[in-house]
């Protein structure tokens, strides 16, 4: 299994005030599965993200990633199991505006000092269908063009999970439908998606979707469309 929650919580305190973003979460996910988490605003999946992602630590359970406990590791570490095995795509894009589309993907390579970065940045750049735009800055590249940079970005490094937070949510829907066409490859080509989403035609194009609320699983089950 390539993740496994196990009765998952996580707690903020805001002044006197204890918030419980998440309530007991258990969940696994098998490695080439594509999934959706939906909940409304406040549900916790953004929160769900982050410890998945290991952007945030649980405030008590297990969360183990291809079978390490990866919850409560160091900051340093889990920056390295991020970089490793976990690309992020999200909604803002989250591209360095000074430098260019092929720089941008560039980066993690960078972190990780793996060596040919510029060949494995355009190869990453060719797999989307924007390499002919590597040398274009943020600023000059469309809604639809930046997230394709993005997703070439997550996937540069060849991770072993890929983490979308509402990565059409910014995008008109032709251009969201050519992302999601890129999605569905990506998953096709055996990774393992996982899509944050309170669109349910999004969701419907995964799998299985796990429904949140109030910090907690409401539902879980697969597409209808599957």
């Amino acid at each position: 299994m390539l993740i496994h929650l196990e009765q998952i919580t996580k707690r903020y305190q805001m002044g006197a005030t204890t918030v419980e973003a998440l309530r007991g979460i258990s969940l696994g996910i098998e490695a080439g599965e594509k999934v959706a988490i939906m909940g409304a605003s406040g549900s916790g999946k953004s929160t769900l993200m982050n410890i998945i992602g290991c952007l945030d630590r649980p405030t008590s359970g297990r969360y183990l990633l291809e079978g390490k406990e990866v919850g409560r590791l160091s900051p340093g570490q889990q920056a390295h199991v991020r970089n490793r095995q976990i690309g992020f795509v999200f909604q803002t894009f989250n591209l360095l505006s000074r430098t260019t589309a092929l720089r941008n993907v560039e980066l993690p390579l960078l972190y990780a000092g793996a060596r040919k970065r510029e060949a494995k940045a355009k190869e990453a750049l060719a797999a989307v269908g924007i390499l002919d735009r590597a040398t274009h800055k943020p600023s000059e590249l469309s809604g639809g063009e930046r997230q394709r940079v993005a997703i070439a970005r997550a996937i540069v490094n060849r991770p072993s999970l890929i983490l979308a937070d509402e990565p059409t949510g910014n995008l008109d829907s032709k251009t969201g439908d050519e992302i999601l066409a890129l999605f569905d490859r990506i998953h096709s080509e055996g990774n393992t998606v996982i899509i944050v989403t309170h669109d349910a035609s999004v969701a419907k194009r995964c799998q299985r979707i796990i429904r949140l609320h109030d910090g907690a699983i409401a539902e879980e089950r697969s597409s209808d469309s599957r």
